[in-house]
């Protein structure tokens, strides 16, 4: 993987054996070994957590209005034009147009809509998703595969749905909040809760996990083997051209930006049909366009088909723009500050070891 784990101590001089005041045991090396991997567990969350906050905000204006499109069952109107279908006008028709909308309905606020669940969803998210990554790594170097190809797709993979199983109410919570408009149907994140557990039950809080989880391992497996594949091929580039410019931090964002707006365009449907069953049965303004209907949402398959039927083509890349203008810098950033502060941390961890030894 391109992530990299903590850096690793520096060397120090061994021990004489011949000295057994010096000479260490295989008890402590065992010990030693398992504290270094603890910590690096330990930072590898931390740092995970942290970039997926600092990614969240970030973007939060472009996943607002990606989720606004995707839950819009009216066809775009240039869309339908071409098409033949009735000429109905959806309510947001472009990212400038919708951009506008919100602004002029909801406030600059209204960018931000479903922030707190967000925050609360990124952060339990990055953080198993980065933690599965870094044991992932570790099994497969013991088990001799690390440099298997295939292996940074399968940890990828693992990532997502660990991921998403740690941290999907508040997916689910964002979704709706993000997705309701004015008049809103619920005014706060617990309220939204409560809400749908009164509606659908505790159950209601995990409603479209299957879909979530069968659309985020392909999306995870290719962000993240990407990523790797494109530092490796960054690697190569630079071990042939030393002297070329720029530092880790820009060949960290470069290779994010580009993994992240492949793995969306790869994925997108399936983001679509997973928005779609989130939101199914939320009680939403007439203005925003005809309610996404229960029965609609039962099944993957069934979902792309009934948006493929009703909307074309074009319906399973709603929203696919303001996507991926989200998905490239999201993943970017996210990348860049997992791999910043995990040298910070990294550091830190150094020093109190340092500290430790010198005090002995």
């Amino acid at each position: 993987m391109g992530v990299n784990t903590p850096v690793s101590s520096p060397a120090r001089a061994e021990p004489s054996q011949s000295d057994p005041r010096t000479a260490s045991k295989p008890g402590d090396r065992r010990k030693a070994s398992s504290e270094n991997q603890y910590a690096s567990s330990v930072a590898s969350t931390v740092a995970g957590a942290l970039a997926g906050a600092v990614s969240r905000f970030a973007t939060g204006p472009l996943d607002v209005l990606k989720i606004r499109f995707q839950v819009q069952l009216e066809p775009v109107w240039h869309a339908a034009a071409q098409s033949g279908r009735p000429l109905v006008r959806s309510k947001y028709t472009s990212i400038r147009q919708a951009l506008a909308t919100i602004i002029k309905e909801e406030g600059i606020q209204g960018l931000w809509r479903g922030t707190v669940p967000g925050q609360l969803l990124s952060v339990p998210y990055t953080a198993a998703q980065f933690f599965t990554v870094q044991q992932s790594r570790q099994l497969a170097k013991r088990w001799g595969v690390d440099t298997h190809p295939a292996a940074s797709f399968l940890t990828g993979a693992l990532s997502g749905a660990a991921g998403t199983v740690a941290s999907y109410p508040f997916d689910l919570l964002r979704t709706t909040l993000a997705a309701q408009g004015v008049p809103r149907v619920y005014n706060s994140m617990a309220d939204a809760a409560k809400g749908i557990v009164a509606n659908n039950g505790p159950a209601g809080l995990y409603r479209g996990m299957g879909i979530t989880i069968l659309e985020i391992i392909p999306y995870a497996a290719l962000q993240f083997g990407l990523y790797d594949y494109f530092n490796k091929c960054w690697e190569a580039h630079r071990a042939r051209y030393p002297s070329l410019p720029g530092s880790k931090d820009v060949q960290h964002l470069v290779c994010g930006l580009a993994s992240g707006l492949l793995a969306k365009l790869a994925t997108h449907p399936l983001d679509v049909a997973k928005k779609r069953v989130q939101v199914a049965g939320l009680a939403r303004s007439t203005a925003y366009g005809e309610r996404v209907a229960l029965v609609a949402t039962r099944s993957l398959r069934g979902c792309l088909a009934d948006i493929y039927r009703r909307e074309g083509f074009a319906g399973l890349y709603k929203g696919v723009a303001p996507s991926v203008l989200k998905a490239g810098p999201s993943a970017a950033i996210t990348f860049a500050a997992y791999e910043l502060f995990l040298r910070w941390l990294s550091v830190a961890q150094e020093a109190r070891r340092s500290e430790a030894a010198s005090g002995e």
